[in-house]
């Protein structure tokens, strides 16, 4: 009753100005009826129980949409076809003489009529599992024929099998007999394939001996073959004599020198009482000279590894660690264009609480270690990485790193050299 209350005060906010309206209610006014029910129902519910001139306001719209039922309710006779929450309602708003009586006898009313409405769901759910019982009874019915089917037909089964065993064990008996008499036969065969073997005996040893005498015959060819090669390779040698006496005429007539160069000296190596390039670079520059790092970076396909936070806290401790990052990178990527040479720098990464939003320069291959490990780790594994004989430069001055990328054929630098070689960029 209280739904359908503020349903129809919310039809009713529709026909009244804003002025009309109490001041809780004025902010609903422009909402559609359903939304004034859905948000303003608490809210028109108490306007109308403590506002008589609203809840007069709100009578007089509903005296004109429901004419008969408020003309019907003023009389204190409400029609037995109206809806009793509808009847309870409108006389709740109204309020004609005994309007109390009128709500509760509505009341009683819906609740008959919900009981009723409960007995006929009951009597039609009742109607329902009857149904289904019922097509449960025929649908047993019916798997029981079914069964009963199977096994008429397993049971004409069972004795078409029986029949073919029978007609089994009948072929296997006369297969028995077959068998013995095939026996039989294989040992007359036996007896006449031994007289055959015998006759065969004796005309192979015919054929051996005739055999002999063709092998005899085959040597004598051999033998004449041999001899007619033999005049075929003193022809050929004759020929091949020819040929040399002829090209030694053909040196003698174009006057050509001797060859003074061989294959093996075209190799390149260091002979004795020189030095290699590389001892000759080492003495020529100084191990804190940033030319070494030009010298070595010039070298066909060299590639720069960077121990990051290693040359950073030496050379410029005192930034935070993303500045550190940004001015070595940016220092990399410059001699990384002037050099031509690969660039990787590595960072630790194994400390690090979100990833790194870094973008890496043009020329700079940037790595961060991952949980677990460490960045001299990954410097000794991408040392590993490279084939034997590329030039690999490794920057760091931890000692373990140096030794450890020199065992493994790359070339140690320390920090200083580098940061030298990019102040002087």
């Amino acid at each position: 009753m209280r739904r359908r209350v503020v349903t129809f005060t919310g039809d009713a906010l529709g026909g009244l100005t804003i002025a009309e309206l109490p001041p809780p209610l004025r902010q609903y006014a422009r909402f559609t009826p359903q939304r004034r029910a859905k948000f303003g129902g608490n809210a028109m519910a108490a306007a109308l129980e403590s506002d008589a001139v609203f809840r007069q306001r709100v009578s007089v719209r509903l005296r004109e949409q429901f004419a008969e039922l408020a003309a019907a309710l003023d009389a204190g006779i409400p029609p037995p076809a109206a809806d009793p929450v509808d009847v309870a309602a409108i006389a709740y708003v109204l309020r004609p003489p005994g309007w109390p009586k009128l709500v509760a006898a509505a009341g009683e009313e819906a609740q008959r009529a919900q009981a009723e409405r409960a007995g006929e769901e009951a009597q039609r759910e009742l109607a329902r599992l009857r149904e289904e019982l019922s097509a449960a009874k025929g649908a047993a019915r019916e798997e029981a024929e079914r069964s009963r089917r199977e096994q008429e037909a397993l049971r004409k089964e069972l004795e078409s099998t029986h029949r073919k065993l029978r007609s089994a064990q009948s072929d296997v008996r006369r297969g028995e007999a077959a068998a013995r008499k095939l026996q039989a036969e294989l040992e007359a065969l036996r007896t006449s394939s031994a007289s055959e073997k015998a006759a065969a005996d004796g005309e192979a040893r015919r054929l051996r001996a005739k055999l002999a005498e063709t092998e005899t015959a085959l040597e004598s060819g051999r033998r004449a073959a041999r001899e007619g090669r033999s005049v075929e390779d003193m022809r050929v040698r004759l020929l091949l004599d020819t040929v040399l006496d002829a090209a030694q005429g053909l040196r003698r007539e174009l006057a050509l020198p001797p060859s003074e160069g061989r294959p093996a000296d075209t190799v390149d190596a260091v002979e004795p009482g020189r030095m290699s390039p590389k001892d000759v670079a080492a003495r020529a520059l100084s191990e804190t000279d940033p030319a070494l790092l030009d010298q070595l970076l010039a070298l066909p396909q060299a590639h720069l590894v960077v121990d990051g936070y290693n040359v950073t806290k030496t050379g410029y401790p005192a930034l935070p660690l993303e500045k550190q990052r940004l001015r070595l990178l940016g220092g990399l990527a410059v001699l990384a264009a002037q050099s031509g040479a690969e660039v990787t720098c590595v960072f630790d990464g194994a400390e690090l609480a979100a990833p790194v939003l870094l973008a890496p320069p043009r020329g700079v291959r940037v790595l961060f270690s991952k949980p677990g490990q460490t960045a001299d780790e990954l410097i000794r594994r991408l040392v590993r990485a490279e084939p034997p004989g590329r030039p690999v430069v490794v920057v760091s001055t931890d000692r373990e790193v140096a030794d450890g990328c020199a065992a493994a054929g790359a070339r140690p630098v320390a920090s200083a050299l580098l940061l030298k070689r990019l102040a002087r960029s």
